[in-house]
């Protein structure tokens, strides 16, 4: 059976369904919007579950501090047509270990990178030594080696109410959701693109495709295969005793940038506060991952704790997983696909949620008029790490 949506949006996660509803926003009443969803809404298979994510101002690159104010300004407009609140500010620290990271390549992940890019971005940061760090945030104990930046403007992005909220409104301007409908393939016919599913093939003026692990497989044939890493990370919930001390009001969000790099948060989602290592998981697919924590990450960051924010700790609520694409680069992906102009492709590169919404915006604006006036040049699907084979990863996992 055909049918036929001017826009199909594949996978409805973080990146997708902020995509529907921009784009029902912007083709109502006219236009018919359809997102197509592998297994059910708020699934727990990808990348962007859980009530969690942190937002910020601050950055080491300027092309995401470039995107950083329009991704708040994105929010905002969805919290405002919504009634919801999304975004609960916290204050953010990025503290940086200067001995512990002596002779690693950091790639502008220090200190001095953070505060040359807010620099020329004119936001506001605060550095902070380690004194001054722990005189503020008693809850923090440092051996002095520390650096930090705070800046006031840091917080949370709920990521689980953020989702269901992009798919309520894209609902209230007319877009559908299809569950349970997983995409087998994605043709460019040139005058239309055909959606391939299990029971239907849907005829769509422009796909947009949020797939995350399964990109290259739902743009097998139509996009050489891109080289995305897929990882298995994890965050766990601690059942402090001390939650006052971990309250958001108290407690700012903070980013660590040792030997290892982690982020955590204050009490929020759950009666727990959260903690997670950045990068370092298993190497993975979509299929292969297990959903199984890794006891020796969990012991890992229980010790990081134990050394550096001791009262966070209490026991263990639960641990989860998910799944991170990352490019060789771990730039985002955010292209139309070159001989396709029909068809777009993002990849978060498991750090996009705080950009959620405006990226959906500008996945939107692609489809409907082929360009966007935001700075997404870096993302190119013609970049050298997506293109050249002897390229190599920068980064580590």
């Amino acid at each position: 059976m055909n049918s036929d949506h001017p826009f199909v949006v594949v996978g409805c996660g973080g990146l997708g369904s902020a995509a529907l509803f921009w784009l029902a926003r912007a083709a109502a009443p006219y236009a018919r919007v359809l997102g197509l969803e592998r297994h059910t809404l708020g699934h727990d298979h990808g990348a962007s579950q859980d009530h969690s994510r942190i937002i910020r101002l601050a950055q080491h690159q300027d092309a995401y501090a470039a995107l950083a104010p329009a991704a708040y300004d994105a929010w905002h407009q969805v919290e405002c047509l919504s009634g919801q609140t999304l975004v609960t500010g916290t204050g953010g620290l990025v503290i940086e270990d200067v001995e512990a990271r002596r002779g690693l390549a950091t790639g502008g992940r220090d200190i001095d990178g953070y505060v040359d890019v807010a620099a020329r971005h004119g936001v506001e940061l605060e550095v902070l030594d380690a004194d001054a760090l722990t005189t503020r945030w008693p809850q923090f104990r440092l051996s002095g080696t520390e650096r930090a930046v705070y800046q006031r403007r840091s917080g949370i992005v709920d990521a689980r109410r953020a989702n269901a909220t992009h798919v309520a409104l894209a609902r209230g301007y007319g877009a559908q959701v299809r569950e349970h409908t997983p995409v087998r393939a994605v043709h460019d016919a040139g005058g239309h693109v055909e959606v391939v599913t299990d029971d239907e093939v849907y005829r769509a003026e422009h796909v947009v495709v949020t797939a995350d692990a399964r990109t290259n497989e739902v743009l097998d044939g139509l996009l050489p295969a891109l080289p995305l890493t897929v990882t298995q990370e994890q965050v766990t919930y601690y059942a402090t005793p001390n939650l006052l001390e971990f309250s958001p009001e108290r407690f700012p969000v903070f980013m660590w940038h040792g030997a290892e790099n982690y982020y955590g948060f204050p009490v929020y989602g759950e009666v727990a506060t959260k903690l997670g290592q950045h990068m370092g998981g298993p190497e993975v697919t979509a299929d292969t991952r297990t959903y199984e924590p890794d006891p020796l990450r969990r012991k890992r960051q229980e010790e990081f704790l134990a050394e550096h924010v001791p009262g966070m700790l209490g026991p263990e609520l639960y641990t989860k997983t998910c799944l991170y694409t990352i490019p060789p680069d771990q730039d985002f992906v955010l292209d139309t696909v070159p001989g396709s102009p029909r068809v777009s492709v993002a990849v978060g590169a498991g750090h996009a949620f705080k950009f959620a919404s405006l990226l959906g915006r500008i996945l939107a604006e692609l489809a409907t008029t082929g360009r966007t006036r935001h700075p997404v040049g870096r993302f190119a699907l013609d970049r050298p790490a997506l293109t050249e084979p002897g390229h190599g990863r920068t980064f580590h996992v």
